[in-house]
């Protein structure tokens, strides 16, 4: 259960109001009416979250969001204040505060700011591990493989990380970037200052800008009050921007003079603003390709591909794949409270024939899926989604001969290499899973058609559908005879 501290002289209406917005989220509040009070807790066990009063009656609440901040940096604060001292909330925003709610608390808002601070706290806090084996299960988000192409991903993560370097983690979507930033970011000399990430792609284009600069009030429509981006917010820290090839022309070229000044103004502003940030940068595009079409900015590609981590898709990653998911697998299984402990071989060779366009991400929630569906102990192949079932995929599509031997192959030694004794009846069952995917395919779903094809009839071709896992769609026509 996330914990989160109010320091607030008056905290019995907020409270309440707090613990309506909250407590079904899983948040346990506590209560300090001090800054001595609130900085006493905070050394002790420091909280996931803080929600801070400007005005305190031993304190300035500023005053203690620096002491705070001496404590542990990475502590999200929150500043409450009335409407009429929102100055000092401003000021602390551009000391690294999180934001600042107006009282009365919107709960609406607060709810959306409390559950956002709470997962930026947790990605700084929980390590990012970076292992070749699956890690004991009390550890935090990993990045797991062995595989030649990951291998390189790990020496890359350890020769830039101390650096100052601007870094690009290029890779397809769901490979994960973001782990990545944060295992460099954990490991860099700032691992105890700030981290902030923020998805290009996922904020409007009008308010992008503002999100990472900020702006002056009045500077456009509805900007009612000074905004403090990110970059100002995050002074010391890392900032990690996903999804940079998506950043609109104009986004881009404030971001290049940032980058070779470390200086910026608002939007509607004169002031300009010196920070000291650390970019870390992501992105699915062909960045170099985008930038001679004239979709990116060549000079800031030149700036920011100075130290490229290329990470490999998973269809690319051989045998990290079982591994990955017999870790998934452990791990969702406790989540979720199931007791899924091991997976089947013919399971195993669904998941290896997918593609995973949507790479470990589309992984992931296709195991919870499939746990969720799951009775007893084994993940069977009924129990993953349709989709890997039945439905073809272009690589399956485009399966060789030879590949197909060369699957066989590999099945057959793999199974002999675990001490086998039915091999001859798991291989016929492998060669007829196959045969039957092929020839349902082939016919559209057409259960005649297949049947025919096939040499049997459409209640044996149910039967071992049934049998091997597989699901049956498409046409049912009843005008041939199912007689054996």
């Amino acid at each position: 259960m996330a914990r989160l501290l109010l320091v607030d002289d008056d905290p019995v209406m907020i409270l309440d109001q707090m613990r309506h917005a909250l407590d079904s989220r899983g948040v346990h509040i506590d209560v300090a009416q001090t800054a001595e009070e609130g900085l006493r807790r905070v050394a002790a066990q420091p909280p996931d979250l803080i929600l801070l009063d400007v005005h305190l009656p031993d304190r300035s609440g500023l005053e203690v969001y620096q002491q705070i901040r001496a404590i542990d940096a990475r502590i999200p604060v929150i500043f409450i204040t009335w409407a009429a001292t929102a100055d000092t909330a401003i000021e602390a925003m551009k000391e690294g505060a999180y934001d600042y709610l107006f009282k009365p608390l919107d709960l609406a808002r607060l709810r959306l700011v409390v559950s956002q601070a709470l997962e930026l706290g947790r990605l700084m806090r929980e390590p990012a591990v970076v292992t070749e084996t699956p890690p004991e299960e009390d550890a935090g988000d990993a990045i797991i493989g062995r595989c030649p192409a990951m291998g390189e991903v790990y020496k890359a993560i350890g020769r830039v990380a101390a650096q100052k370097l601007l870094v690009l983690i290029t890779g397809e979507s769901g490979t994960g970037k973001e782990l990545v930033a944060r295992a460099i970011y954990q490991h860099s000399t700032r691992a105890r200052c700030p981290f902030l990430a923020i998805n290009c792609a996922a904020i409007p284009e009008s308010l992008l800008e503002s999100e990472l600069f900020g702006h002056e009030k009045g500077a456009f429509t509805g900007a009612d009050r000074k905004r403090i981006g990110k970059f100002e917010q995050c002074n010391g820290g890392t900032l990690f921007l996903d999804e940079i090839g998506d950043m609109p022309l104009a986004t881009q070229a404030k971001i290049l003079r940032l980058l070779q000044d470390q200086s910026f103004e608002r939007v509607g502003g004169n002031e300009t603003i010196r920070t000291d940030v650390r970019l870390i940068a992501a992105t699915n595009r062909d960045l170099k390709t985008w930038s001679a079409e004239g979709k990116f900015r060549q000079d800031l590609y030149y700036r920011l591909s100075v130290f490229t981590i290329a990470l490999p898709a998973l269809r690319e990653r051989g045998d990290d794949l079982a591994m990955l998911t017999q870790h998934f697998l452990r791990r969702f299984s406790r989540e979720l409270g199931r007791q899924i402990q091991d997976i089947a071989p013919e399971t195993l060779e669904l998941l290896n024939r997918y593609p995973w366009p949507g790479n470990i991400r589309e992984l992931q929630g296709v195991l919870k899926q499939a746990i969720l569906q799951a009775t007893g102990n084994v993940l069977i192949p009924a129990f993953l989604p349709e989709s890997l079932r039945v439905t073809s995929s272009p690589a399956a599509d485009n399966l060789s001969e030879t590949q197909a031997n060369l699957s066989f192959e590999r099945f057959i030694l793999k199974r002999l290499e675990e001490g086998a004794t039915g091999l001859s009846a798991e291989t016929h069952q492998h060669l007829d899973r196959l045969l039957l995917r092929l020839t349902l395919r082939h016919t559209n779903g057409n259960q005649v058609q297949a049947a025919r094809a096939l040499g049997i009839s459409r209640q044996t071709l149910r039967s071992k559908t049934r049998e091997l896992g597989l699901s049956l769609t498409g046409s049912n026509e009843t005008d041939e005879d199912d007689e054996d």
